[in-house]
């Protein structure tokens, strides 16, 4: 016998001493060897251990009882499934049991096992085999109706193992129907309560059948609202569709046509209960189904009204003379009030509450109409600011903030700049109330209770968000509030961390101005708040007066506030803060953050306190612990316009942060490249230059590929040395420029690198003398291409070329004496025969740069070259002479655009490549310089607008783009004319030429622009399929980088855009290629780029579309082409997040194609690539599914149970499901996916 299972036997023993305190010892020692991983226990072991902790269960003690039963959670796990149902079976015959302690008992243990159970994906379904073993005993327990505590008992388990795993027990769904409706009659209100529970979570996982069997018998059962009928009858009704519309809601919109006006009704009668009940039902038919709620929101929302304000037991005077009598001085006569109509039997506030839920409930999902709303809901909100219940007065703040987040959402990165003209007049009258607001809170700022101070922070906060510079005028009562709240030390601390939170938002969204005239009472507090002993209120408080220096003392604009009043308070409660040693690490680091800003902000006016100052940002410079936080302080410092003297810490700072750049953590590194940075800008020759050699000798190590942002940042200090000390440079330029060398050649280097390069190599050259000569830095860039092709080694990346371009064009920009010997250089290294494919690429590259400055004498010559280049065999060797040829045209227009312009006519076999010399002319040129070839230019694109070739017609279009941003407001009405008279190749090229017109940035281009969309989206209607596709393309480009254009526009686009989502049979042929038949569908491309533009719509436009509408195209696009089937399956992961509700009302429908996907056979004999695109299919398809499943209510689902099990059932499939979680696992939103 192992010693494991010895001491295992010698416990069992011990548990059953006739002592009581062995008994309990031995079971906790079991619990503690249970709960261990390692544990292994033998068959025999496993019968004793069950059996044992069994009998405990009727033991005489109740701590042995207890214990005992806390074993079995972690015993399920390590025993076989025969074991688990033996205790299964002993447990549910124990709740039958006469004595009510082994009722109790039983009960509390068939909790634990559920709730330990393994989660279905897995296990071998032992969850499932349990389930549906107590689902049987259960049934007959609630059915006998002897005994009340069984029943509630047993509905309570039942309850919780239908909302765990409801689906799966499918076979049981019906008989539990049956057995749940007649509790819904029960003499007990506990019963009917638990049976109402249990029947919501049944609702989310039954079949359709049963669900609608249900619902008519809910339905059925109310009786009409004057009809006789039990009130306790009509509320459990009420009750019982409430928790359904929660559990599953998205199933009931079918029914709500003949259920909502009943509901409608009952809330009329006299009965607060049903009133809350049917408010509460209200609310989740708006959350579950708020397209089928439309025809009832007019209603719902009266009703709303209505009851919010219900409070019989409570008279009210009329708003405007509550509002005239409200003073400073009503507090005592209001809460004697409060006080005499204290009443425990009083419902009405439960009413008031459901009402303000609902009315939050309607506002989140009916944001369209949100103008309606600021007309009717809001104002009744800010006169129901006054409710005197807190629990209905913190949902009454709930709704108004709502209200407040839906007018002006977060924007998205790809938001427009303009403000849709909804949103505008949504915050107008949003302005309009802010008088109202303040005065409805300017008292309840000062309320004794701590939670309704809360409210008001929480809401004001907000408001302030979506109209920043909205409560300037209203600063007396804030301050005066903020500073009730920091002064009171009566309630929990909590309440000042919101104050001054609600200061730090205030001060990041009002006027500075605005706080000026208050600032002597408002520094005192947050002052004493800065030295209060509980770290968390210090700390918010350190962060406070941070964002009071910065924004009252800005550094950008004059200071209109005298600082010398204060300086001296906020400097000597900030230190005494950093001086300490004993502080919590937050606190440390807002000290040192503070004191960073005081010294940025207000240096100049610390006086004898500056020095001692930083060097205890010093001090902390050292500490390893508070580092990060000082070099951050250290930065704000260095780059202050203040220019301070930092002479006194130099010398010593400088190796620490030297020290640092060697230490293996990032942002470390970042923070400490970007501090010397800003103090080589700001002390420059005051530096000490040993300590500055000791910095630089870090440096090489730095210019890596292996951290492009770091390089970055080494390179951009290293231009900031160069300039300020370079003699400093002399040891290091060697290194570092083998280094910067190296990492010029990585086909990954960010625009960002290759700029801070590009200003390191202008400082070298530009220093005086330079700190390495100018030909030294050119044959370093150009001789690897060189020497490549003498040693032929592997060729460089395509984009090595063009950064190795950009650097000599710079280089030759710094020093501009030397150009013309540079371009003619190399002119003649492009013109020798032996000269390499590299060589040339690099030249023309180069050219396309240095060329526009080089002066005319080699840019005649270059012509001739660069035309010549033109006919190479080639194909880098030409592109790069048509961008040189644009390039270095657009800096001589008069010499070359004509020149190019006659080249075009002549030679249609260089026709593409001369056009692409033509588009980078018109893009790099300035726009006054090309008017006066306007006419010509557009007369020859147009020609060429009937071009056979695709490609060629794609560069035409983009050279059109950029001739029209010359004079948008002469050339753009021309577009109208072509595309009214033109052919379908010429309308097809004009449509691609305005998605050119399109860039993610403000453009002077825009307004005129919007005025033309409608008349290009007429091209949708267009008979040609590649006008259409283009149209759609255009489209798809507006959405993407400027949605305002299109938006308005929406709701005449999109039939148009879903009927070009439909599969055309009429599109599809049959082609025979030798004896086999291939099948070809033309309106492919044209679907595909339909579902692109959807698929752009769900980040930019989504609260203008009809998600149910929208839901049917995807619906279809998952049963479509490879392509588009693959796009869909993104889309439906991307909405599974964005739209859950609409999703989950037609999961079962989306659920099969994605079904059909993931279990496809591929036909045999398929090859390689059939195979390769089946693969890929399927682990989309599991995407969406995965995505669908982090939503807990898919997996009740039926349709997504069978499917579960599925893939549990087949090993392939199980497999791809968990490499997608592991996938997924760092994902947001994907940590709880289970197959359950």
């Amino acid at each position: 016998m192992s010693t494991a299972a010895f001491h295992i036997s010698s416990l069992l023993e011990k548990m059953t001493s006739s002592d009581k305190d062995f008994r309990f010892m031995a079971t906790s020692d079991l619990m503690s060897e249970l709960q261990k991983d390692s544990i292994q226990l033998d068959e025999d072991s496993e019968r004793r251990v069950v059996r044992t902790l069994l009998r405990l269960l009727e033991d005489r003690s109740g701590e042995v009882q207890n214990l005992a039963v806390k074993c079995l959670g972690p015993l399920v796990g390590k025993v076989k499934e025969y074991q688990v149902e033996t205790i299964v079976d002993t447990l549910c015959a124990n709740m039958r049991s006469d004595k009510e302690q082994l009722r109790d008992i039983a009960g509390i243990g068939l909790k634990t096992i559920l709730s330990e159970l393994p989660p279905t994906p897995t296990g071998s379904g032992l969850a499932i085999n349990v389930c549906r073993k107590i689902t049987g005993q259960l049934t007959s327990a609630i059915a006998q109706q002897e005994d009340v505590a069984v029943q509630l008992e047993a509905l309570d388990i039942l309850s919780d193992m239908l909302s765990r795993l409801g689906a799966p027990l499918g076979t049981f769904h019906a008989s539990l129907l049956h057995c749940l409706l007649p509790q819904l009659s029960s003499p007990r209100l506990a019963v009917r309560k638990r049976a109402v529970g249990a029947l919501g979570h049944l609702a989310a996982s039954c079949s359709t059948d049963l669900f609608v069997e249900l619902a008519d018998h809910l339905v059925d059962r109310l009786p009409g609202p004057r009809a006789p009928a039990s009130p306790a009858a009509i509320r459990t009704l009420i009750q019982c569709l409430g928790s359904v519309g929660r559990q599953a809601g998205h199933r009931l919109g079918a029914h709500l046509a003949r259920l909502v006006p009943l509901v409608e009704e009952f809330c009329n009668l006299d009965d607060d209960e049903l009133r809350e009940s049917c408010l509460q039902a209200f609310e989740a038919f708006l959350r579950k189904c708020p397209k089928e709620m439309d025809p009832h929101v007019p209603n719902v929302t009266s009703l709303c009204l209505r009851y919010m304000k219900h409070d019989p037991n409570y008279h009210h005077d009329s708003d405007e003379d509550e509002e005239q009598m409200e003073t400073e001085d009503s507090d005592f006569s209001e809460q004697e009030s409060e006080d005499e109509y204290s009443d425990d039997d009083d419902m009405s506030w439960k009413v008031r509450r459901a009402a303000a839920k609902c009315m939050a409930a309607l506002i989140s999902s009916r944001p369209d109409l949100l103008p309606d709303f600021h007309c009717t809901l809001a104002p009744a909100l800010i006169r129901r600011f006054k409710e005197r219940e807190e629990n209905v007065k913190a949902d009454i703040f709930g709704a108004y903030i709502m209200l407040l987040r839906h007018t002006h959402p977060p924007k998205g990165w790809l938001e427009a700049v303009e403000e849709p003209t909804q949103t505008g007049s949504n915050l107008s009258m949003l302005r309009a109330q802010v008088p109202l607001v303040m005065k409805a809170l300017q008292r309840q700022l000062k309320d004794r209770n701590v939670r309704t101070r809360q409210g008001c922070f929480n809401l004001l906060t907000e408001l302030a968000g979506v109209l920043p510079g909205s409560l300037a005028d209203h600063m007396p009562a804030l301050v005066s509030g903020i500073i009730f709240s920091l002064a009171d030390h009566s309630s929990s601390s909590t309440i000042r961390m919101d104050a001054l939170a609600f200061l730090q938002g205030l001060l990041g969204t009002e006027p500075a101005e605005a706080f000026h005239p208050h600032l002597p009472t408002l520094l005192p507090p947050v002052m004493a708040c800065v030295a209060d002993p509980f770290y968390k209120v210090a700390a918010e408080a350190l962060l406070a007066l941070q964002e009071l220096v910065r924004t009252l003392w800005p550094l950008d604009r004059p200071r209109m506030l005298d600082p010398e009043p204060y300086v001296g308070e906020m400097s000597t409660a900030t230190l005494a803060r950093l001086r300490a040693t004993d502080l919590d690490q937050e606190v440390k680091e807002r000290a040192i953050s503070c004191v960073g800003h005081l010294v940025g902000h207000l240096g100049d006016r610390l006086g004898d306190d500056l020095e001692p100052t930083l060097m205890l940002l010093l001090d902390r410079l050292r500490n390893e612990i508070t580092r990060l936080p000082a070099v951050k302080a250290l930065t704000l410092v260095a780059v202050s316009p203040l220019r301070l003297d930092l002479q006194p810490i130099l010398a010593e700072a400088l190796p620490i942060l030297a020290s640092f750049l060697r230490k293996n953590q990032r942002a470390l590194r970042l923070a400490t490249l970007a501090a010397l940075d800003a103090l080589a800008q700001s002390q420059g020759l005051g530096l000490p230059p040993p300590a500055v050699r000791a910095v630089l000798a870090e440096l090489p190590a730095l210019v890596s590929e292996n951290d492009m942002h770091v390089a970055q940042l080494a390179v951009d200090f290293l231009a900031t040395v160069t300039q300020a000390q370079p003699t400093s440079l002399v040891e290091v330029s060697g290194p570092v420029l083998e280094e910067l060398m190296r990492l010029l050649h990585s086909p990954l280097l960010p625009a960002g690198v290759l700029t801070a390069t590009e200003g390191f190599l202008q400082a070298l050259v530009g220093t005086r003398p330079p700190c390495v000569e100018y030909s030294e830095l050119i044959s370093l860039l150009t001789a690897p291409v060189y020497n490549q092709a003498e040693d032929g080694g592997p060729g460089l990346h395509k984009q090595v070329f063009h950064s190795l371009a950009r650097c000599v064009a710079a280089l030759a920009a710094a020093c501009p004496q030397e150009a013309a010997g540079t371009a003619s250089r190399l002119v003649c290294d492009a013109k020798l025969p032996h000269s390499s494919t590299g060589v040339k690429v690099l030249a023309f590259l180069s050219l396309a740069e240095v060329g526009q400055v080089a002066g005319p004498g080699p840019q005649r010559e270059l012509k001739t070259v660069l035309l010549e280049a033109l006919g190479s065999p080639s194909e880098d060797v030409r592109a790069a002479a048509a961008y040189a040829l644009g390039r270095v045209g657009a800096g001589n227009l008069p010499d070359f655009l004509p020149f190019l312009l006659a080249q075009i006519e002549a030679q249609p076999r260089r026709q593409y490549l001369l056009l692409h010399a033509l588009r980078e002319a018109l893009g790099s040129a300035q726009p006054d310089n090309l008017k006066p070839y306007v006419e010509d230019v557009w007369a020859l694109l147009f020609q060429r607008c009937e071009s056979p070739e695709e490609g060629t017609r794609c560069v035409v279009a983009e050279c059109i783009g950029k001739l029209v941003l010359v004079n948008p407001p002469f050339l753009l009405p021309r577009f109208r004319k072509q595309l009214a008279a033109g052919q379908p190749y010429t309308r097809s090229t004009v449509i691609t030429a305005v998605k050119f017109l399109i860039s993610d940035q403000p453009h002077s281009i825009d307004p005129l622009l919007k005025s033309y969309i409608a008349e290009f989206m007429e091209s949708l209607q267009d008979p040609d399929l590649n006008v259409r596709r283009a149209t759609l393309t255009f489209f798809n480009s507006a959405v993407h980088n400027k949605p305002s254009l299109v938006r308005d526009l929406l709701d005449d686009i999109l039939p148009f855009l879903y009927q070009e989502t439909k599969i055309r049979r009429d599109l599809i042929r049959e082609v025979e290629m030798g004896p086999f038949k291939h099948t070809v569908d033309d309106g492919l491309d044209v679907r595909k780029a339909a579902f692109e533009c959807m698929y752009s719509m769900l980040e930019s436009c989504l609260g203008q579309l009809d998600i149910c509408e929208f839901l049917n195209h995807v619906e279809d696009g998952l049963k479509d082409h490879y392509d588009i089937r693959m796009l869909t399956f993104i889309m439906l992961a991307r909405l599974a997040t964005l739209c859950p509700v609409p999703v989950l009302q037609r999961v079962d429908r989306l659920i099969e194609p994605l079904k059909a996907t993931c279990t496809a056979k591929v036909k045999a004999g398929s090859v390689k690539q059939e195979l390769e695109k089946q693969d890929e299919l399927k682990r989309s398809a599991m995407r969406a599914v995965a995505a669908l499943l982090t939503n807990p209510e898919v997996r009740k689902s039926p349709s997504v149970a069978d499917f579960s099990a599925q893939i549990r059932s087949n090993p392939e499939l199980t497999a791809l499901f968990e490499s997608i979680q592991k996938d997924s696992a760092s994902g947001p939103n994907m940590d709880s996916m289970e197959l359950s």
